[in-house]
């Protein structure tokens, strides 16, 4: 676990390099923008779908006798936009996820390669066309559990845990592929995530914790309509710092895993 500590601290001390600091403005603002144009016009429509829903299936009754069981009464009047918004989180991660595998990661990748890689050979094992697919795939799979364990937040304590471990496996998927795509042949890359499996895992799961502060951020809209926008965009700014520090994190460990990989294979052929 001492690389991975090492991997942290390193991550750490570039995500104030003024190259990666700018680096987050462009996906910000491209994840903004579409999702300016997307809850500008398809949120209240969203809203009132799922009011005629609950009308006609008698389910605010329901939902706010349960609510109420659970000592959660408070949240019976803004039960619709609520799960409208968690209905509507992955997606806003998935469109940060894939602008800064696609924008940043390349970038990313580049840096730290070539300020303390200078050694290694880029075998160009990835492409951006495998990264979006990688994601796509992911996120997939993300939305199918991310539904099934919406009923959790009923738990807070235990959504939290649910939402890390969630994160983890999808950050430890994009996050490899895209950090090794240059350097890294297709079967290196498999070897690394076979041979690190557990410990790429923990850097996902805690980069996940930290990715539960932007979605409790952006269901604090529920209760501030009138700031929504804003904390919209706050939400999705911190999901793009969060994600370029993980990048890093994942682009030291990645990288000096390979090194180690190469140089353990010219030991072995002498």
């Amino acid at each position: 676990m001492s690389n991975v500590f090492r991997a942290w601290g390193r991550a750490f001390l570039s995500q104030w390099h003024g190259k990666m600091l700018m680096m987050s403005i462009v996906p910000f603002l491209l994840a903004l923008g579409v999702w300016a144009v997307a809850l500008y016009f398809y949120l209240q429509p969203l809203v009132d779908y799922l009011h005629a829903q609950f009308a006609d299936h008698n389910l605010f009754a329901t939902s706010t006798s349960w609510l109420r069981s659970l000592g959660l009464g408070t949240l019976t009047s803004v039960v619709v936009p609520l799960i409208a918004m968690l209905a509507l989180l992955p997606l806003m991660i998935l469109t940060a996820l894939i602008f800064i595998g696609v924008v940043a990661m390349p970038l990313i990748g580049r840096h730290v390669g070539l300020r303390h890689y200078p050694q290694l050979e880029q075998r160009k094992g990835g492409s951006v066309v495998g990264s979006v697919g990688v994601a796509l795939g992911g996120m997939a799979i993300f939305i199918g559990l991310w539904i099934l364990t919406l009923p959790l937040y009923a738990f807070p304590p235990l959504a939290v845990l649910v939402q890390a471990l969630l994160w983890g496996w999808l950050t430890c998927r994009v996050m490899v592929y895209d950090t090794l795509a240059d350097y890294a042949s297709t079967e290196e890359r498999q070897q690394i995530l076979r041979e690190h499996r557990w410990r790429l895992l923990v850097i996902g799961v805690v980069s996940g914790a930290a990715g539960a502060l932007p979605g409790a951020i952006w269901l604090g809209g529920v209760m501030a309509v009138v700031m929504f926008p804003f904390l919209a965009a706050i939400s999705i700014w911190l999901y793009v710092l969060i994600f370029i520090f993980t990048g890093l994190w994942f682009a030291y460990y990645c990288l000096d895993a390979l090194a180690r990989l190469r140089a353990q294979e010219v030991i072995e052929k002498e």
